[in-house]
């Protein structure tokens, strides 16, 4: 079980990424709903594990990036994207992101990614 935290402006992306997170038996320690608050609530909570979404209110998802690794190196980010400019994925993870995934999603490619990042510990 993993302690994770959700950042993602959509509703709906959030609750379905919930149901998915319990049924893996992770635990969801915070959610965020745009980039600033993302940063906040990493720090206030420190997550296992980000679950990232890449376009984002306030501060988008490279600026999320960059600010939680200068927080803590060693952070574990899976970002979550609709978007096909693999530019930006690359920049994200040259930056300190883990791994992405492509929207839309499914439920065994958002629990192998965590189960790939917390290296088995859960």
């Amino acid at each position: 079980m993993s302690k994770i935290m959700i950042a993602d402006d959509s509703d709906a992306i959030r609750l379905v990424l919930k149901d998915i997170l319990s049924i893996g038996n992770h635990d969801v320690v915070a959610e965020a709903e745009d980039g600033a608050e993302a940063v906040d609530f990493y720090k206030q909570y420190n997550p296992e594990i980000l679950l990232l979404d890449l376009a984002m209110p306030k501060k988008d998802g490279l600026e999320v990036v960059k600010e939680v690794i200068a927080f803590d190196s060693n952070a574990k980010i899976i970002l979550i994207t609709a978007s096909d400019d693999q530019k930006i994925i690359n920049e994200c993870l040259k930056s300190g992101a883990s791994s992405y995934i492509s929207k839309p999603f499914d439920f065994n490619s958002v629990l192998k990614s965590i189960t790939e990042i917390s290296g088995n510990d859960n």
